[in-house]
C-alpha cells in the first residue's frame, strides 16, 4: 500500500499558534485576534440580495458558469486590469482561490521532475500544490536567476502575502518576459490587488506588461478581501484561454462547481464599486491605527504597502514576538509560516474589528 497523500504535507502551521492563542485569550479583556485575514465586516446588503434571489437553484451549475458570470468577469478584468479584448474564453470561476492555488499543480498534470517555484516568503499553500502533486517545489527572491530546466509553473503574488510588497510594472515586464523565453506558465495571485496603500499595484494581464497577449499568463481573483465574501469562495482566473481551456475541461470531469446561488452574488459584487471604495476605507482607518500604535511600540514596519497585512519586526525571533504580544492578549502569525526568510518577522492582520483594533491599539500605547 503507497503512503498516504497527507504524508507529503507539512504540519498546519496554525496549530503550532494553539498555546498562544490560549495566552492572549486569558488577557482580562479578550483576546486581539488579527493572526488570520479572515473578514469581519458585513457582506454588502446588495450581494445578499443577489444570493437569496437565486437560493431556489435545484438544478446543477456549470463549471463555466452562467453567461452572466461570465459577462461580469470579463467585464471586470477589462475595466479594473485594463486587460483587453477579453472574451468568455479568458475567464473561469473557481471554487474559492486557495483550493486553486493548491490544485493547479495537479491539474495542470505537473508531477516528478517538474518544479514548481513561489516566493521565498509566501502564501503556504503554493509549496502544498507541489507537494500535493509530487513536483519540486523552488523558493526564489527573483524568479528570473532561477534554472529554467523543468520549471513549469511560476508563481507571483503582488501584493504579496504576507509581506504587503507589490512588484512594479517594470518589475512584472521583465518577469514575463523571462518566462516566455522560457516556456514557463506564469501564475500572478493577484487577491490583493484593490487594496494598494502606498503605490498602486499592477495586473500581469495589464497591456504594458503583458505586450496585449495572454499567452501564457494568468491571474488569479479573489472576492474574499474587497467584497466580504470568504464565507461564498468566490474567485476566478483570468489570461491564456489555452490554459484556461484545459482546466474547464478538467474541472468538468471533477465537478468543480461554483454554486449557482454565490454566481449571482459574483455579479453582484463586481457591478458594484462603492461597497469596496467603503470596505476600503475601513482596512485604511484600522492600518493607520495599528501602525501607528506598532511604530510607537518599537516595532518597524518593512513593505506593507498593499494587502491586509503588517509585515513588522522587533528584531528578535518571530515566536519571542509572537509570544510577547499574546501575552497582551494579541494573536499574530509568526513570519517563519511564510518560509525561513520570515524568521524575524510577524504578520500583523488589520482584519479586526474596530473595537479590535482600537483594543490592541490600547494595549500597545
Amino acid at each position: 500500500m503507497s503512503a498516504p497523500l497527507s504524508s507529503r504535507l507539512p504540519e498546519f502551521p496554525w496549530d503550532s499558534l494553539a498555546p498562544h492563542k490560549a495566552t492572549a485569550a486569558a488577557h482580562p479583556d479578550g483576546i486581539v485576534d488579527l493572526s488570520i485575514g479572515t473578514p469581519v465586516d458585513p457582506v454588502p446588503e446588495a450581494i445578499q440580495q443577489a444570493l437569496a434571489a437565486a437560493a431556489d437553484s435545484p438544478g446543477y451549475p456549470t463549471v463555466w458558469g452562467t453567461e452572466e458570470l461570465r459577462d461580469a468577469l470579463s467585464g471586470w478584468v477589462e475595466r479594473r486590469l485594463g486587460a483587453k479584448d477579453v472574451t468568455h474564453r479568458h475567464v473561469l470561476p473557481v471554487v474559492g482561490s486557495k483550493e486553486l492555488v493548491a490544485w493547479l499543480p495537479t491539474q495542470l498534470g505537473l508531477g516528478p521532475g517538474d518544479k514548481v517555484a513561489f516566493p521565498a516568503l509566501a502564501y503556504p499553500t503554493y509549496e502544498i500544490g507541489a507537494r500535493l502533486c509530487g513536483a519540486d517545489a523552488v523558493a526564489y527572491d527573483d524568479p528570473t536567476t532561477l534554472d529554467p530546466a523543468g520549471l513549469k509553473l511560476l508563481w507571483l503574488n503582488s501584493p504579496s502575502n504576507p509581506t504587503g510588497r507589490v512588484l512594479s510594472g517594470e518589475e512584472l515586464t521583465r518577469i514575463v518576459a523571462w518566462a516566455r523565453a522560457h516556456d514557463i506558465l506564469v501564475v500572478s495571485d493577484e487577491c490583493y490587488l484593490e487594496l494598494g496603500w502606498e503605490t498602486e499595484p499592477v495586473s500581469v494581464l495589464h497591456p504594458d506588461v503583458s505586450g496585449g497577449s495572454f499567452d501564457g499568463l494568468v491571474a488569479v481573483h479573489s472576492l474574499s478581501k474587497r467584497s466580504n465574501l470568504a464565507g461564498y469562495r468566490a474567485a476566478f482566473i483570468a489570461g491564456d484561454p489555452a490554459v484556461l481551456g484545459e482546466l474547464l475541461q478538467i474541472r468538468k470531469h471533477g465537478g468543480m462547481m461554483t454554486p449557482a446561488p454565490v454566481q449571482a452574488a459574483t455579479v453582484a459584487a463586481l457591478a458594484d464599486d462603492t461597497h469596496v471604495a467603503e470596505q476600503r476605507a475601513r482596512y485604511a482607518d484600522r492600518r493607520a491605527a495599528l501602525r501607528t500604535a506598532l511604530e510607537g511600540h518599537g516595532f518597524r514596519v518593512e513593505h506593507s504597502e498593499a494587502s491586509l497585512y503588517l509585515w513588522v519586526t522587533r528584531d528578535e525571533p518571530c515566536w519571542d514576538t509572537v509570544a510577547y504580544l499574546a501575552g497582551l492578549g494579541i494573536l499574530v502569525a509568526p513570519g517563519e509560516f511564510y518560509g525561513p526568510a520570515g524568521n524575524r518577522f510577524v504578520r500583523v492582520a488589520f482584519t479586526a474589528t474596530d473595537e479590535r483594533v482600537a483594543a490592541a491599539v490600547k494595549r500597545l500605547s
